[in-house]
């Protein structure tokens, strides 16, 4: 064998061998969902991506969406949540899905909120009105290192058909099942190396679409707030999601060989323990979080323990200053569960109730509030709230998750009189969103839901709520 074929022999191996290396590529994503504002996570968030970057630059950050609602210095920001569009900015995000709570900025504001970001929102079954100017983009690719990874972009439906949002919210904005834009979608599998499905139903509904539609890789999940250890298999389908406020993120490796996905793990990574900050993200979070209006006392308070507790203050707050009979208050309107004992501020206000809504109110029936309670807590973990009542919840023998009665008692015990007429306050979002029958539609009293749970806690000065329990499960 002469030298030069020798040579060209081991040339032609070193470069097939080089061209095999060259087909095997782990993509890496760091995922985030429901991050609610939590601002100070973010310069530990910073730190972890930063990190992650060092070993691979091609690393993809996303959001599973509800970027902002938790932190009146991002709500009430004068450009709607920019606090939080400036940290995922800075941290480098590449794209986020839509999530029910990026409609609370209203349809000007979520505008603002696509022109300023330096990523993409994903989202495929919305469908804007041209003069909105929003313009989120269905699906995306990505090319990695030469990996095509494709990602479509869903956001849930209510039972009314469209995401739980103030309707008002929402007008000019039409909404398909998360299934039918997935279906109109499906030909990007053949297109792509990873196909990844950034989702906003749920985890019980990423693990339907997993089920259906095992074309995709991965599911980087939100809006339930379930904590997965890692990730969760399913039909092939990695299933990722976190719990919300920023406590941890998912860190995903997808192995690709010659285009083809060979194996995919994911692992949890603590943020709120992080022992690192990125510095220049701390300094932004300090410049936006640094409003001494923010931290005005209000009043003195126990603790509170659980979510009704926090609920009934609200809905005392509401009855007092309308001098109302009854108040309502929704689930998702308490935004925390649990407050540590002594100053209630301001900022704790309007993180608790940092929707906006204003206070409708509405002269009802017995029969009536009944039907509106029944209306907007159908299932058992989320009946409303209330004030001025009591309520035993007849919990369905057949499916332990629905409310299939309510019976509701003054508080001098007796049974809420069906015909006799109630005066009735809620906020503007239950108004909207509740179907039942009722004469009386409601009407705006001029006052803020939050800024009445502000003056009733300026007039109590001291405030304790241990205990305190209107909603009785009977099974």
């Amino acid at each position: 064998m002469t030298i030069m074929r020798r040579f060209f022999i081991l040339l032609s191996l070193a470069v097939a061998s080089a061209a095999s290396y060259a087909q095997t590529y782990d993509v890496h994503i760091l995922s985030a969902n429901d991050m609610h504002a939590k601002l100070e996570n973010m310069p530990m968030l910073s730190a972890i991506a930063d990190s992650l970057r060092a070993i691979d630059p091609y690393t993809l950050v996303l959001s599973a969406g509800d970027n902002r609602t938790g932190d009146a210095v991002n709500d009430l920001y004068s450009v709607p949540t920019y606090p939080m569009t400036a940290l995922m900015n800075f941290i480098g995000f590449d794209a986020s899905a839509f999530g029910n709570h990026e409609f609370d900025s209203k349809q000007e504001g979520l505008r603002t909120v696509l022109a300023n970001s330096n990523f993409p929102y994903i989202c495929a079954n919305v469908k804007c009105a041209p003069e909105l100017g929003i313009n989120p983009v269905p699906y995306i690719v990505f090319d990695v290192a030469g990996v095509k990874v494709g990602i479509i972009g869903v956001v849930e439906l209510g039972r009314h058909g469209h995401p739980d949002a103030h309707p008002d919210y929402l007008k000019g904005m039409t909404f398909s099942p998360p299934e039918e834009a997935i279906e109109k979608f499906k030909w990007l599998r053949d297109e792509v190396d990873v196909l990844v499905l950034l989702s906003h139903i749920g985890f019980e509904d990423d693990v339907v679409m997993a089920n259906k539609y095992p074309m995709f890789d991965v599911i980087v999940g939100g809006h339930s707030h379930t904590q997965i250890k890692g990730g969760e298999m399913h039909n092939g389908v990695l299933v990722t999601q976190n719990v919300n406020r920023l406590k941890r993120v998912t860190y995903t490796t997808i192995k690709v060989v010659d285009g083809k996905v060979v194996a995919k793990e994911a692992k949890n990574i603590e943020v709120e323990t992080y022992p690192k900050k990125n510095e220049v993200a701390e300094h932004i979070f300090q410049f936006f979080h640094n409003n001494p209006m923010f931290q005005k006392q209000l009043a003195m308070a126990e603790a509170f323990s659980n979510r009704e507790e926090l609920g009934s203050l609200i809905c005392d707050a509401m009855a007092t200053v309308a001098n109302a009979d009854i108040a309502i208050e929704n689930y998702g309107g308490v935004r925390y569960d649990t407050k540590q004992a002594g100053p209630f501020t301001i900022d704790d206000v309007l993180r608790l109730d940092p929707f906006g809504n204003a206070c409708v109110e509405t002269t009802l029936t017995g029969e009536e509030v009944k039907q509106l309670l029944l209306s907007c807590g159908g299932s058992d973990y989320d009946f409303p709230f209330v004030s001025g009542v009591t309520c035993d919840i007849i919990i369905d023998k057949k499916d332990s998750t629905k409310v299939k009665d309510v019976r509701i008692y003054t508080k001098d015990g007796k049974k809420l009189n069906p015909k006799r007429k109630y005066k009735v306050v809620t906020n503007s979002y239950v108004a909207a969103i509740s179907d039942s029958p009722r004469q009386d539609q409601g009407h705006d009293i001029g006052m803020i839901c939050s800024d009445m749970l502000i003056k009733y806690l300026e007039d109590q000065k001291t405030i304790d709520y241990r205990g305190v329990s209107r909603l009785k499960r009977i099974k």
